[in-house]
Formats: structure tokens, sequence, C-alpha cells
């Protein structure tokens, strides 16, 4: 029978790139489309209106989402590389100080000061940049700034979260639209909260609540303006 070692799992960490920007796109989605119809809804006498409202917001919202996180992201990527060629310039110039630094980063986390300077020496010599750039400014290939991949999955984040508010909106008549995307934009927003609770390893009731009623507040907020006008 074979066995998986603990090192062989993966950890929430190695997704959690991807995962954030996912969660965030279809929690966007869900809410402000969801917010901008009931808004609308509230305000006008035309289901047409609304339908038009939550469409442009769909396709508008989705061009948004991936612009903003691609531009983000990209700056996170160029703030890394550039700590990265700083580094790199550091180990060239000062590798012996660069050692010295290692070897406090390991002896800050326990590592016995004999041990800590044994460490630090074989990983710098296999590869010394691999060793600084995760050990002293945090940053390895689990966790390194792709911006496509974080722009790719949260355009289709926000899509598939936009997508429920609409069809519940084409599919009501104009006076059962408001509770019938509101309810609808509910339900998706429980799924999410325990889905990205599952898939991230963290407690059930805290990540629905917060999605839950974040999104709630903000379809009452904008029903309650929308009826103003």
């Amino acid at each position: 029978m074979n066995e998986t070692h603990p090192s062989q799992l993966d950890h929430m960490v190695h997704r959690f790139a991807w995962f954030r920007s996912a969660v965030l796109g279809a929690n966007d989605g869900i809410v402000s489309i969801s917010s901008l119809i009931v808004g609308v809804a509230a305000a006008t006498s035309d289901k047409a209106d609304v339908m038009v409202a939550g469409v442009a917001g769909l396709v508008a919202g989705t061009i948004s989402m991936a612009a903003g996180v691609y531009v983000s992201v990209s700056s996170q990527a160029d703030a890394e590389r550039a700590d990265i060629a700083r580094e790199k310039k550091a180990l060239e110039e000062h590798p012996e100080r660069e050692l010295d630094e290692l070897v406090a980063i390991y002896e800050s986390r326990g590592v016995e000061p004999g041990l800590a300077r044994e460490v630090a020496e074989d990983l710098m010599e296999k590869d010394a940049l691999v060793a600084h750039t995760r050990d002293e400014i945090g940053i390895s290939a689990a966790n390194a700034a792709k911006p496509m991949s974080a722009a790719l999955a949260s355009t289709a984040a926000f899509a598939v979260g936009a997508a429920p508010p609409v069809l519940a909106t084409l599919l009501s008549s104009f006076e059962n639209i408001i509770p019938a995307v509101a309810g609808t934009s509910l339900v998706c927003l429980v799924g999410l909260g325990a889905m990205s609770a599952a898939a991230g390893g963290a407690r059930l009731l805290p990540a629905v609540a917060r999605v839950t009623l974040w999104g709630a507040f903000a379809m009452a907020l904008t029903t309650a303006i929308g009826s103003l006008f």
C-alpha cells in the first residue's frame, strides 16, 4: 500500500494566488451586478432598463476586472523582479555579508548557530539566489505574482458570479425582480463562502457570514438609493 509523504500534499498556500483571484472575481460579480440590478429595479418601472443595466454591468465589469487585476498583479511582479535583481547584485558584490544574513534568519527561527551556518552554506552553494529570495525576501514559486493567471481566474470567476443575477432578472416578472435577484445572489454567496472555506481549509461559518452579510448590505443600500429616484 502506497502512502503519501506529507511533503507531497497539496498545501493550501500552493494554490492561494489563483484561488484568491477566483474568489475575488466571483464575489465581485455576484455583489456588484446584483446590487446594480436591484438598484435600477427600484428606480424604474421598465424591465428592459433593468436587463440593459445588468448585461452592461456584466460586460463592463468583466473587462474592468481583467484590466484591474492584470495591472495590479503586474505591479507586484515588477516589484518582485526588482527585489530579486537587487538581491542578485548583493550576492555578487558581498557574498559573505549575504551569508551572514541568511545565517541570522535561520537563527531567528530557532536553529542552533552552528547548524544555521551549515545549512546556509549548503543552500548558497546549491542556489544562493533562490535561498535568499525565498528566506530573506519571501518570494517563492508558490507565491510569486502571475499577472495573466490572476487576471484570467478573476475574470472568468466574475462572469460566472454575475450570470445568476442576470438570469434571475431575465426569468422573473418585473414585480419579482428584486426578491428573485436578492434571493438568488444570497444563495450564490452562501455557496461561494462554503466553497472557499472547503478549498482553503478555513472555518465554514465565518467564511459564509462575511460574504453573505456584505452582499446583503450592498443590495439593501443600492435598493434604498434606487427607490429615492
